[in-house]
């Protein structure tokens, strides 16, 4: 199967590239430059040039998103672009994620106060992430040994980003308390699946309200969680589980509550259901 690999220039993704080119891999780069950075057409340049190198085909697209433009934003445009030419060519998308970055993901989820789930990071089954076991320091250390040539961002120095700041925090754990904290995340990971697997073929009653009212309030929020992204596509943050527990709990029949992230739910006498609006999500 073809794969779209994303190429930033940077050390993890040029390592990517090499290492998925010496095996032969049938290659699409795709580079998004979001015109954060002044010099960002220069690494987009860097990037098509590395590409005629290895023989494989380039495609790449510029945002003028800007100067303040944050973190989400930049993200959320980029992985809209890489899923676009991932979709295009039929391929599976790959990108360069190691195992430091794993680290720093969860420590940036910690930090903003999430459940569980919000722990098992980067697990969309649309990306392969074939460098996850792989620290930093081993993907510097192959670059150098192959001399590869890469770009540094200078964005990654800046204390206005929150991932900078908490990398800096990270980079001091010891190689074997990230393993440890690999495979914890990978034995989550296969928690996640079960639990899933276990809503789906036990067919709680979950749209029944006196259900919801006598089980233990934790259990009714993962109940809720898998519903609702069954059905509206969307997972719902803890605070918004608890508020629709709430209402599922003790609103009056006939009302709706504006749970967040376009989804709505409607209470009955004995039932309750949800749906999403398009125009919300936009």
């Amino acid at each position: 199967m073809k794969r779209v690999v994303a190429v930033s220039g940077g050390v993890d993704s040029v390592v990517l590239l090499d290492m998925l080119a010496a095996e032969g891999v049938d290659i699409v780069v795709a580079h998004f430059d979001h015109g954060i950075r002044p010099d960002s057409a220069a690494d987009a340049r860097f990037v098509k040039a590395l590409a005629a190198r290895y023989g494989v085909e380039y495609i790449g697209k510029r945002e003028e998103l800007g100067a303040d433009a944050s973190e989400e934003l930049a993200r959320e445009r980029r992985y809209a672009f890489l899923h676009e030419v991932a979709q295009k060519h039929h391929a599976k998308l790959v990108t360069a994620h190691h195992l430091d970055d794993l680290i720093e993901t969860i420590a940036l989820n910690m930090r903003r106060g999430t459940r569980w789930r919000g722990l098992r990071v980067m697990s969309d089954e649309r990306i392969e992430r074939p460098l996850l076991k792989r620290t930093k320091s081993e993907l510097i250390a192959y670059a150098l040994e192959t001399r590869l040539e890469w770009v540094e961002d200078e964005t990654n120095l800046e204390d206005r980003y929150q991932r900078n700041r908490v990398r800096r925090l990270a980079a001091p754990l010891p190689e074997a308390a990230k393993r440890q904290l690999c495979e914890l995340w990978h034995k989550q990971g296969r928690l996640k699946t079960e639990i899933g697997k276990e809503i789906k073929e036990k067919h709680f009653p979950i749209k029944n309200r006196y259900f919801m009212i006598m089980i233990e309030p934790e259990v009714a929020r993962e109940l809720l969680y898998e519903c609702v992204l069954r059905e509206c596509g969307v997972s719902l943050l803890g605070r918004q589980l608890s508020d629709m527990l709430y209402g599922i709990r003790l609103g009056r029949p006939g009302t709706r509550w504006q749970i967040g992230q376009g989804v709505e739910m409607t209470v009955f006498k004995r039932m309750w259901s949800v749906q999403v609006h398009a125009k919300m999500l936009e």
